[in-house]
Formats: C-alpha cells, sequence, structure tokens
C-alpha cells in the first residue's frame, strides 16, 4: 500500500523573478512574434484549426501568424485547476497551484545497471522496475516513461511503456513518448480501459500527454495531433519547450523566453480553439548552450533562474505548470549533481511548479541511475522541509520551556524536546557519522541509494493490475503494430 504522497504545498517561502510589467512585457513581446513572425505547425489538422479561426496560413511553409487577441480568447478558456487522478483515487494530484509533486524524467535510452554497475541500453523491463522503485517512495508523485523501450518496434513503443507502468504502479501516468494519431488513439483507448470507459476516463483523467516543441517557433505534426486526439477524450495535455539560448534561441535569457513561450502557448491556443475547456498545461525545461562544446548544459544559474520564471508566465496564463528539474548534466551522482539538482529544484519550488520533473537521470536526461533517483527524492525531501519555512505561534516559541531550563540547563530531557524531535529533518543518504565510522566503513551514499533501490525491487509490489485488464492492453497494443 503506498505512503501518503508527499508534495510541497502552501508554503511559507517565497521568491519574485519576474514582476507584473517583466511578465507583461514578454506576453506583449510573444504575441508579437507569434502575429509577425509566425510558427510552424507542421500539421493539415492544426493548419485547419487556425485558418478557421482567421490566423493567416501559410500551406507551402506551414507557417501560422495568429492575432495576439485569438491567442488570449482562446487561452482565457483553458481551466485554472484540475486533477490528475490516479488508479488508487487515495493518490490523484490536484493542479490547483498550491502544490509541487515529484515525478520521474525521460526518455533516457541508457541505464546504469543496478546490479553490475555499467552502463547499457534500456529495454522495457527498466521501465517496469523504475515504475515499481517510484510507485514504492512516497515523494515520486507520478511517473514520467524514464527510458525508452528500444527493445519494442518505435511504433509501438510507447504503449508497451504504459503498460508496463501500469501493471507496477497506482499512480498517475504522463507519457511523453506518444508522437502520432494510431499510437494516441490506442493510448486514449488503453486508458479507457484502465478507467472504466470513455466517460469515466473523461472524469478520472488516468493519463496524461506531454509533447515537445521543435525550436525555435515549431512543433511535430505527429505530436500536434497525438495531443488533439487525447485532448478530445479530455485528457490534459502540455507542450514543452528546450529552447537553448545561442542555439534554438537569443542569447539573452528574456529572448529565450520569447520564443520559447511563443512555442507553448501558441499550442495550448490550438488545443482551445479545437476543444474549448480541454485541461491544458505550460511545460518547459529552457537552458544555454554549453559556450566550449555547444551543448546542451543540463544545469547552471540560467537553468534555475528559467525554472522560477517560466512559473510566472504559467501563472500568468493560468495554467499549471510542468517544469524540468533535476536532470543534471553531470555523468554520474557527484558534487554537480548535487549542486544542480538543489538549485533547480528549489527555483522551481519556491515559485511553486505544479510538476517537477527529472529524478533520476544522468547526463542531462540520457543516462536513468537507480542511485541519482534515491538521492534526488533526498534533495526534495530537503527541499519539502525548507519550504515550510519557520512558524512562529505560542508552542514554536516555547516560552514555557525556556524559562524552566534557564541559564546553563539542557533541552535533552523536556517533555517539549520530545514532542518536537520529530519536526527536524533527518537525512537517509548525507553522511552524518563520526570522521573515524567513515574513515572505516568506506562506502557512501551512492553505495546506500543504490543497495535502497535493490532493496525496494526485491521486496515491493503494487497493487496487481487485472487479468482481463492487461489482456485488453495487449490486444490494443497488437492491434497497433498490425495495422
Amino acid at each position: 500500500m503506498n505512503e501518503k504522497i508527499k508534495s510541497i504545498s502552501n508554503p511559507r517561502l517565497s521568491m519574485n523573478i519576474l514582476d507584473e510589467q517583466d511578465v507583461q512585457r514578454i506576453h506583449t513581446a510573444t504575441l508579437d512574434v507569434i502575429e509577425n513572425t509566425g510558427v510552424r505547425f507542421p500539421s493539415s489538422k492544426a493548419i485547419e484549426i487556425w485558418a478557421a479561426n482567421g490566423a493567416i496560413v501559410d500551406h507551402e511553409t506551414q507557417i501560422v501568424k495568429a492575432p495576439g487577441h485569438l491567442i488570449e480568447k482562446a487561452l482565457k478558456q483553458a481551466p485554472p485547476a484540475y486533477s490528475l487522478a490516479a488508479l488508487n483515487p487515495d493518490l490523484d494530484l490536484p493542479m490547483d497551484g498550491n502544490h509541487v509533486f515529484l515525478g520521474t524524467d525521460g526518455c533516457g535510452v541508457e541505464v546504469i545497471d543496478l546490479y553490475t554497475g555499467i552502463r547499457r541500453r534500456s529495454g522495457l523491463q527498466d521501465v517496469a522496475d523504475i515504475a515499481t522503485v517510484a510507485d514504492f517512495l512516497p515523494q515520486v508523485a507520478f511517473h514520467w516513461v524514464a527510458v525508452s523501450a528500444q527493445d519494442y518496434p518505435a511504433e509501438s513503443r510507447g504503449l508497451h511503456e504504459l503498460k508496463a507502468i501500469w501493471e507496477n504502479s497506482t499512480k498517475h501516468v504522463q507519457t511523453e513518448s506518444v508522437y502520432s494519431q494510431t499510437e494516441a488513439r490506442a493510448a486514449v483507448e488503453m486508458a479507457s480501459v484502465m478507467a472504466g470507459g470513455r466517460e469515466r476516463l473523461r472524469q478520472r483523467p488516468l493519463l496524461s500527454i506531454m509533447q515537445c516543441t521543435t525550436p525555435p517557433l515549431g512543433h511535430d505534426g505527429g505530436s500536434l495531433e497525438a495531443a488533439l486526439i487525447a485532448a478530445e477524450a479530455g485528457l490534459p495535455v502540455g507542450f514543452m519547450t528546450m529552447t537553448s539560448c545561442g542555439t534554438t534561441a537569443p542569447m539573452s535569457l528574456a529572448g529565450n523566453l520569447v520564443v520559447g513561450n511563443a512555442e507553448v502557448i501558441s499550442a495550448l491556443a490550438l488545443i482551445q480553439l479545437a476543444f474549448p475547456g480541454a485541461p491544458v498545461f505550460y511545460a518547459a525545461a529552457q537552458t544555454v548552450m554549453d559556450l566550449r562544446t555547444g551543448g546542451y548544459t543540463g544545469g547552471g544559474p540560467e537553468d534555475f533562474l528559467f525554472g522560477a520564471a517560466t512559473n510566472a508566465l504559467a501563472d500568468f496564463y493560468n495554467v499549471p505548470l510542468s517544469m524540468g528539474s533535476f536532470a543534471t548534466g553531470a555523468k554520474e551522482p557527484n558534487w554537480q549533481a548535487g549542486i544542480e539538482n538543489v538549485m533547480s529544484t528549489f527555483m522551481a519550488s519556491v515559485m511553486m511548479s505544479d510538476m517537477l520533473l527529472g529524478v533520476g537521470m544522468l547526463h542531462g536526461s540520457r543516462i536513468w541511475s537507480y542511485a541519482q533517483m534515491l538521492l534526488d527524492v533526498e534533495i526534495f525531501d530537503l527541499v519539502h522541509q525548507m519550504m515550510r519555512g519557520i512558524v512562529v505561534e505560542e508552542e514554536s516559541l516555547a516560552m514555557e520551556v525556556i524559562h524552566a531550563v534557564g541559564p546553563g540547563g539542557n533541552y535533552l530531557t523536556q517533555k517539549h524536546t520530545k514532542q518536537h524531535m520529530h519536526d527536524l529533518w533527518l537525512p537517509k543518504y548525507m553522511d552524518r557519522r563520526p570522521y573515524n565510522v567513515w574513515e572505516e566503513k568506506g562506502d557512501n551514499a551512492r553505495d546506500w541509494a543504490a543497495d535502497e533501490a535493490r532493496r525496494i525491487l526485491q521486496t515491493h509490489r503494487s497493487a496487481p493490475l487485472d487479468p482481463r485488464q492487461s489482456a485488453e492492453l495487449s490486444t490494443i497494443i497488437r492491434s497497433t503494430e498490425h495495422s
């Protein structure tokens, strides 16, 4: 049985990265870009929707130029709050702006094997194993498909991944691995089986879908059409920009935000034009180009600022945010991973991003590490504790016990100490042992985290999936492979 999901809720800490004038200027600049430069929508369905609503469409280049008032009117129809449902209703996640929920990341292509320590290609069993560990951990509130099932056909891989997660967890699933109409229809059908019918699925969306944009100022046709199918079924749909300063966005941070914002809100507007009131979310993982290699950084002060700034934009549009966090650029769990993941998580959390992604990933979301997953969960716990702030009230001021102990006394034996000792945060993986014990043992946090992951895999089992449901899912998947 799952422990109650842990989330950051109603925090006492806050931060102001962009003031109202800053956000308005970014919004105005974004509308200018969409209307005068345009965004590419390589989908006949998307083009038809835009044309029917008065946008200027170039059918040859597939570039859409939509007036600002059309974008604004569409976005106002998006619901500001809804819930992501789970197979276990106790694990439903309210997207109401008052919680920060943690998820895994995807879609990695390699795994550091938990038993050999060797880096290898990912497969479907890895998807199932990661889901099992994530199901056990109360800090992990929902699943992304963390790694790719590369031992299954590309056209149905995302469906096999969904089935593997539902067979090993009762938490909400958000997939970023459904890229075509065929897969989307099958995913909706599979989710309907799990929910008990199409109408029940609309009431309780057990699945949400995230699609990546194709910066600068573009989208993927298959992803757009998959998103439209999901939205029609009532599944929450989001679009993630991953613009990078210097390559797919201007070198300036504000310019990066404008390009990424244009990609995301144009797609969200499309969904609202097609299906007014459909649940949508903003998603972002902006970064900068590494000046030495031109590559993806996966961490740095700019990334952390983006994590906070994007939440300000999502709040402006009054939609939930799924924010790329964690997913360090480090190649192994080390000091770099710790710094990058603490900073990215804190910055996104203090701004109350609804969904945080990235747990367990190394090398910029390419490599999965169980040890990193457990260490990331500890980071989230640490930030969770910080976000509680300092409560100042009669009990916490502790005047009675202060007077009782007096100068030169000791608080260890006081009833107040016993009553409040569990308010303090205790780490599982930070090494607080005496120096001589550390020196003698020679092990470290990575060893403990890997041991814990092995223990979870050996002992934890989620509520079993109904065999009839499992068989129905398999039938749906096979129909896509033979169509």
